[in-house]
């Protein structure tokens, strides 16, 4: 057998005269093969090619394995270099670190490019160990090698599939973005790596993420348990400062694929995945919004003449029910002198016509009022519509020279709500506040606004640095017909009391802060979960 010839290389046998076979005969006495026999049966029989070699790499031994790898038979490759195999298309350096890693008596594994005997190159992934006497000497070398060509290829092909679907994905002008069953980002695009540093946010997709499942609510459980998709839902993110919001279109796909993990090597184990795509819309939502704030100026100067002239009408209203109410009393005691025997019959006659005539005035007022424009319930974003109001009043804080300091929480659930009176309420606090800080002649002149939701409620916060309010009168502004500005029109004292109505049908909450000092701070607070009555 070849091995032999490796055994009598490594392992001297004395000369006795005898034939040699190189190994012991097996015993008759026992007719199982010996350690020795084994081991090499073992080496021969291996599915890696082995080979070993002496201190000049020179081959003594062969299994079959190196043969059907190489192509060169016990014959041709025994007594013939390992340089045999070697390309040159493997660099210099390749080899020179390999034999200075086996000087230092250290084994080395790396991949080389070979020579087939037939069939051209084949990549080699090698292991050479050196052979140490008892001494720690070198006396040879064992190599032990597999053709890696196949999987080489297979996996370059994985290398430029994977680089292909990057380079086509960081393409793409949207953002988008793979999230595994835990959230964790899989891949993403340069677009989507852009949204960090533009919405400030070390991982967009999370904001995103908490959106979506806020508004879309069981839908979004719906469509993840069957593995179904969603499209063209509209998102909304505040940035606060002096930066516009952004809006963004979004799309998502959720699909399964086989896990490649250990555990599902026996057990086949589905992986979900989610695909969500993010497109950019707010150049198109401002110019949505351009027309938008346009018709509404329009109708709230509609809205704010019928609430002016509800208001005027009210408070004249007001002012002829007083002395209606005085000619109402003053009859009564003549009615009740006359049942006494006070005859005072003429006089109570002109007292019952001046007082038919002052029923008649306030019945006519009532009905010249203009009925305010019947209202629908609808979801309402806060940031909207104080974003809205500001726009509104823009001209305004400009010449006022005011400084807005606009604080918005990135994400606000929606609420159920009647947007136009809201629109309307917090039009008139900012329209109180710039008054105040006017007539005041505050320097500087800052007005602060602030969102945040807090379990159920949304809290807004609107500071200036007016004069404030005193204490005193903190819980009669909100009164009818009490003003601090005094005159008529927008002025007749109806403008915190329409607040604290609109407040109220909310089912929501307004107060002055008594410990802020700086000026005038209003808290206001909505039940996420309430619906507004209209």
């Amino acid at each position: 057998m070849r091995y032999e010839q490796a055994l009598r290389t490594l392992t001297p046998i004395p000369d006795t005269g005898e034939a040699q076979t190189g190994l012991p005969e097996p015993s008759t006495e026992n007719p199982q093969m010996t350690p020795l026999r084994l081991f090499m049966e073992t080496m021969d029989q291996s599915p890696v090619a082995i080979s070993i070699t002496d201190q000049r790499a020179n081959i003594i031994y062969v299994n079959q394995a190196f043969t059907r790898i190489t192509g060169y038979s016990p014959e041709e490759a025994i007594g013939r270099n390992e340089s045999m195999l070697s390309d040159k298309i493997t660099p210099k350096r390749v080899y020179q670190d390999l034999w200075a890693t086996l000087g230092q008596k250290k084994v080395w594994q790396g991949v080389l490019v070979n020579r087939h005997k037939t069939q051209g190159k084949y990549l080699a992934d090698l292991t050479i160990a050196p052979m140490l006497d008892e001494r720690g000497e070198l006396t040879h070398y064992i190599g032990i090698h597999r053709d890696v060509t196949e999987f080489y290829g297979l996996e370059q092909k994985v290398k430029n599939q994977k680089k292909l679907i990057e380079t086509v994905v960081d393409s793409i002008p949207v953002a988008t973005v793979l999230l595994d069953a835990e959230d964790r980002v899989v891949f993403d695009n340069l677009v989507y790596k852009g949204l960090t540093s533009e919405l400030g946010v070390a991982e967009p997709i999370q904001l995103f993420l908490r959106m979506l499942r806020e508004e879309m609510g069981e839908r979004w459980h719906d469509l993840e348990r069957r593995s179904k998709s969603f499209r063209n839902h509209e998102v909304r993110v505040d940035l606060g400062g002096y930066r516009p919001p952004r809006w963004f279109s979004c799309a998502g796909t959720w699909f399964s694929e086989n896990d490649i993990g250990v555990e599902a090597y026996f057990q086949q184990r589905q992986q979900t995945y989610l695909l969500l795509t993010l497109t950019d819309i707010t150049q198109q939502k401002r110019q949505q919004e351009e027309i938008r704030i346009n018709a509404l100026k329009a109708i709230m100067a509609d809205e704010e003449r019928i609430q002016s002239l509800r208001e005027t009408l009210s408070g004249v209203i007001h002012q002829v029910q007083a002395p209606v109410n005085m000619l109402s009393a003053a009859l009564n005691m003549l009615e009740r002198r006359r049942r006494n025997g006070d005859d005072n019959a003429a006089l109570a006659g002109l007292l019952k016509q001046a007082l038919d005539s002052g029923q008649d005035t306030v019945a006519t007022l009532q009905g010249c009022m203009p009925d305010a424009d019947p209202a629908k319930v609808a979801p309402v974003n806060i940031n909207q519509l104080l974003h809205e109001v500001l726009i509104l009043l823009t001209p305004r804080l400009l010449a006022d020279g005011i400084i807005i300091e606009w604080q918005p929480t990135p994400v606000l659930p929606t609420i159920m709500a009647l947007e136009n009176r809201l629109r309307a309420m917090f039009k008139q606090l900012l329209e109180n506040a710039i008054d105040a800080m006017r007539q005041n002649g505050a320097k500087p002149r800052e007005l602060r606004i602030a969102t945040r939701p807090e379990a159920d409620l949304i809290h807004i916060v609107i500071e200036d640095s007016g004069p404030g309010i005193p204490v005193e009168l903190r819980t009669k502004v909100f009164e009818p017909f009490f003003s601090t500005k005094g005159g008529a029109g927008r002025q007749a004292g109806m403008g915190l009391a329409m607040v604290q109505d609109v407040v109220n049908s909310h089912a929501g909450m307004i107060m002055i802060d008594p410990e802020y000092h700086d000026g005038c701070r209003i808290r206001l607070q909505f039940d996420i979960h309430h619906s507004a009555a209209n």
